[in-house]
């Protein structure tokens, strides 16, 4: 399977059309998906981004993760 992320906005609400810097193609291993968004939220949270949820294949494994800092 491969690794993703779903997207949300600010208020929560999904983001059908993710542009970038969001990857849609899919990441080979949990590790690799963690590590982009680890290098990249302020990017995300800058494009609109507010949350993440982490995806394998069809199965949420985590989240919905804030990406704002409270």
């Amino acid at each position: 399977m491969a690794w993703t992320w779903s997207y949300s906005d600010l208020d929560g609400a999904p983001i059908m059309e993710p542009q970038e810097p969001c990857v849609t193609s899919g990441f080979p291993s949990q590790a690799d998906a963690e590590a982009f968004v680890s290098d990249t939220w302020r990017e995300l949270l800058a494009s609109g981004v507010g949350f993440v949820t982490l995806l394998d294949g069809d199965r949420e494994v985590y989240g919905p993760m804030n990406l704002r800092a409270e």
